[in-house]
């Protein structure tokens, strides 16, 4: 025998003269140790394309210049520059030879069709050649076959597909993709552990892990993971076991196929097998091969391992089972401490003292204003550099900023579960938001949460201070345009075409001003009045003409009284209170108003929820909020000192704005139940998501001027958008339900929808509604009239098909009034309603009341006894449902314009021409 490897024309390998154990195919290395080596001369393949462009420079350096050429078509005579120096690029490796170029190793970029041809013609035209690194993913696995088979049979070892390659810590040598990274250096450290694993990155990640034990690393081989791969854990087995260097191994294994399942070790082997979760799969998901067929899912390897080392169950910290052969870890942080574990077994001590620790090193920190306890607040460590330059850098950036994308059809403010038909506002549902007032949904609709009862009294005196709107042209349109027969929504749009830029351009030139001196201290909490603002002060003398003016004027008066007889706690008051004292000065409306906003905004802010954007765009917001309230009440009820014979003093000192819209709809100051009924019938509302009309309006509205460049967008005209996309149909329906209810309850002698025993046989009018309906409903499908009436608010296009149904949203209002003891008669009424339909056979089944029922019952119960005494005739009362309806609905236009405005593109909304359709 020959003292080298023979191999007989099947391609099988021979013992070895020098006593190496024989393999059951051709392998031309025999050990690791000769897998990347100084002597190996690389040519690189598509050697200018995007992965190479940044991989090659960097092995090259690191390995001492391996890399002699590199072929990409068309592209002869082009160099690729490394620190090492120019690597010469050719069409192809014919070209290359030709050059007088030598090289034994190709290391494969081509796009997946392109593999099998490109490996096929290196180890044709290049005799020498013994080695091939396929970087490659998802290479057909015929072509992987055809590749073994050739290659076999021409003598050369192919290493992936779908790998970052193989390197030598030893050697210093990198062949292939980016082990290590971009600093190889960093964690290819020699030592005395061999490193296997199916994961490129991963690969890299165990090395650096093994440093924390004190372990190093002689070879570390990215096998790669496609369905096929060439040099997998037998081959990897055999060559560690002939590699003196080598005293154990490290395997990261994941679910599919069955190359471990034979393996024998002689040396000991810590394996961490990942990819339970991979089980139920039915496709692959990340690696093209990490998927389980029948008995090769992640447990069952577990179990081919444990046999094979063992022991009986995995390693964890807690519970070190482990023999002298290994342990199972299916958790990459245990590597280190069980391969600590086994090896100490065998007597062997680490390879050098630890490098770092596995802690968590956090190099951020955002607690979202949560207190966490010790154990989860994890202490800020600084970053290494470059990193450590660049986050103090990221740290002057002030707010969020979000990327920016097509919002049609979608939004990041709101969304609806479509099976409970629930929808969410920021993340809170709308049967939670029933439950707050309507100032905090209208603050959380900008701010992304709830404001505290501080900032909710400041949101409160700023907003009911610019509710009356007397003497603007806003509100003598607004009457014009009542007296003129024009539904709400158009007679509050026309108020609202008065509330352009230049109404807010003071508020807004002033967040500015705050902003610029407060943005970069370390002011989190603008509540905190231990905040030392001297520094500001003295900065603020070139922003005293935004700041500061000669007379406050009599609203800047209010306001500032308001706000100290609520006695808030604001830095930005305080602050600049102080400067106008300093330059005995007074602080207009407008400036106060953007304290408020500047100061509602500021936490979320600071903690990068909020953006700049809408910092700067509340005081327009708020601006809008009052003058939609304020339009709502006849101009005849409004003046200077008053609203609704209510003196603005008192409101904006006392009042919350909840009171100030009921007072503005209803024309009477609200009991504490009825106020609570309001404020759930407010929160029913606020938005169906993007999908619904209103919003659409509102988005569009935004998307027309141009989200892109953010000052360009009138906010008051995305409101105009949601007002206008709202009508009869759409805001004004809910007053069929209350006309429905009246005609039940007409000559029923009720006096009190509150009160539970108010002797009216609610099942008696429900039976007989039933049997009229059922009677009426006959005789027009008899007739052919398909359009004929529906009952509203029963029934629901989700909310069907069981024996009984239930609407969940109703459910829920309805058991909150049944918590607090508030009777509805009308409420009550419906539900006798649907089962009486089902018993007089108008339904197959009962039908659920839906949730409109709930906004009509509510608004009836307070308007009963004022239009039992003729105090508001029928036209008010479609009036007040349909103003109510755009109140809630203005808390969801609010964060889907504000939405739109961060994160849209110019004219997103529209529809292609190939999505439109011609009905003529």
């Amino acid at each position: 025998m020959q003292n080298m490897q023979s191999v007989d024309n099947k391609g099988y390998n021979y013992m070895h003269a020098r006593g190496e154990p024989a393999f059951p195919y051709f392998v031309g290395v025999h050990s690791l140790s000769e897998l990347a080596t100084r002597e190996d001369k690389v040519c690189v393949l598509n050697i200018m394309g995007g992965e190479s462009t940044t991989v090659t420079p960097v092995s090259h350096a690191f390995s001492g210049g391996n890399v002699v050429c590199g072929t990409m078509p068309g592209r002869t005579g082009s160099v690729m520059k490394t620190p090492a120096g120019d690597i010469p690029v050719y069409n192809s490796i014919l070209e290359a030879l030709d050059a007088g170029h030598r090289f034994n190793v190709a290391v494969v970029y081509v796009p997946p069709s392109g593999v099998k041809d490109a490996v096929i013609e290196a180890v044709r035209v290049n005799p020498e050649l013994k080695k091939v690194v396929i970087l490659t993913e998802k290479v057909p696995v015929r072509d992987s076959r055809l590749i073994r088979q050739y290659c076999q049979w021409r003598g050369v070892d192919v290493f992936g597909a779908n790998c970052l390659g193989v390197a030598d810590a030893h050697n210093r040598v990198r062949i292939g993709g980016a082990l290590g990274g971009s600093n190889p250096e960093e964690s290819l450290v020699p030592g005395s552990i061999a490193l296997f694993s199916n994961s490129g990155n991963f690969t890299t990640t165990i090395a650096t892990y093994l440093l924390t034990a004190g372990w190093g690393t002689t070879v570390s081989l990215s096998s790669g993971k496609d369905l096929y791969i060439h040099f997998a854990a037998p081959e990897f087995t055999y060559c560690m076991h002939n590699d003196p260097r080598s005293k154990a191994a490290v395997m990261y294994i994941e679910p599919g196929g069955y190359y471990e399942h034979d393996l024998q070790f002689q040396k000991p082997v810590v394996a961490c097998i990942v990819g339970r979760w991979k089980a139920k799969l039915t496709r692959a998901c990340g690696h093209a091969g990490a998927i389980a067929g029948s008995g090769d899912n992640a447990m069952s390897k577990e179990q081919w391992f444990m046999d094979k080392v063992g022991v009986k169950e995995l390693y964890t910290p807690d519970h070190p089972v482990c023999t002298a052969k290994g342990a199972v870890v299916t958790n990459i942080a245990h590597i280190p401490q069980a391969l600590t574990a086994v090896m100490k077994l065998n007597g062997i001590e680490p390879d050098f003292s630890p490098r770092g620790d596995l802690e968590l090193k956090c190099w951020f920190s955002n607690s979202q204003g949560l207190e966490l306890p010790p154990e989860l607040d994890a202490p800020l460590v600084e970053a290494m550099a470059p990193y450590n330059e660049q986050i103090t850098n990221l740290k002057k950036q002030v707010g969020v900023i979000y990327p920016r994308q097509n919002m049609k059809d979608c939004s990041g403010a709101s969304r609806m579960d479509s099976k409970t038909q629930v929808t969410q506002i920021h993340g809170v549902s709308i049967l939670d938001a029933s439950t707050r007032t309507f100032e905090e949904n209208l603050v959380q609709s900008l701010l992304r949460e709830y404001p505290d009862a501080n900032g909710t009294a400041m949101a409160n005196a700023v907003l009911n201070t610019f509710v009356c709107q007397a003497g603007t042209p806003g509100l003598d349109a607004a009457q014009a345009a009542r007296e003129s027969g024009s539904s709400p929504n158009v007679v509050l749009s026309t108020a609202l075409a008065m509330v352009g830029p230049k109404e807010v351009e003071a508020s807004r030139n002033a967040a500015q001003a705050l902003l610029n001196l407060f943005g970069l201290t370390k002011l989190a909490d603008a509540s905190d009045l231990s905040f030392d603002f001297s520094e500001q002060l003295a900065q603020a003398e070139v922003y005293k003409d935004a700041l500061l003016a000669e007379k406050a004027g009599k609203r800047g008066e209010a306001l500032l009284e308001a706000l100290e007889a609520r006695k808030v706690q604001s830095v930005f008051l305080d602050f600049l209170k102080a400067l106008a004292k300093k330059h005995d000065a007074a602080l207009r409306d407008a400036v106060l108003l953007a304290a408020v906003t500047t100061h509602l905004a500021w936490r979320p802010l600071m903690r990068k929820r909020l953006s700049v954007t809408t910092l700067l765009n509340m005081p327009w917001h708020f601006r809008i909020f009052s003058t939609l309230v304020g339009a709502a009440a006849p101009a005849a009820k409004q003046e200077k000192k008053s609203f609704m014979g209510v003196d603005v003093k008192e409101m904006a000192a006392s009042w919350s704005f909840t009171e100030t819209a009921f007072l503005a709809v209803l024309g009477w100051k609200a009991t504490k139940e009825e106020l609570f009924a309001f404020s759930v019938l407010l929160g029913l509302i606020i938005s169906n998501g993007p999908g619904t009309i209103s919003a659409q309006g509102a988005k569009g509205a935004v998307s027309s001027d141009g989200p892109e460049d953010p000052k360009r967008v009138q906010i008051n005209k995305g409101y105009l958008g949601f007002l206008t996309h709202t009508g009869f149909a759409h805001g004004g329906n809910g007053y069929e339900a209350i006309a429905f209810l009246v005609e039940q309850f007409k000559g029923s002698n009720l006096t009190d929808p509150a009160k539970a025993n108010h002797g009216i046989d609610l099942a008696a009018i429900a039976m007989k509604y039933a049997k009229d309906y059922k009677s009426y409903k006959v005789k027009a499908k008899a007739a052919g009239d398909l359009e004929y009436l529906k009952i509203p608010c029963v029934n629901h296009p989700i909310f069907k098909g069981k024996d009984v149904n239930y609407d969940p949203r109703e459910v829920f209002v309805a058991d909150l009034f049944k918590q607090r003891g508030d009777y509805n008669i009308f409420l009550d009424f419906y539900h006798e309603l649907v089962h009486a339909l089902f018993k007089s056979g108008v339904s197959s089944n009962v039908y659920c009341v839906n949730v409109d029922a709930v906004i009509a019952v509510i608004l009836l119960k307070l308007l009963w006894k004022p239009y039992q005494e003729g105090k508001i005739p029928d036209d008010s009362m479609e009036s007040a449902a349909f103003v109510t309806f755009l109140f809630g609905r203005m808390i969801g236009s609010a964060a889907e314009i504000e939405d739109h405005m961060n994160r849209g593109r110019n004219m997103d909304t529209r529809t292609p021409a190939s999505g439109c359709s011609y009905a003529g």
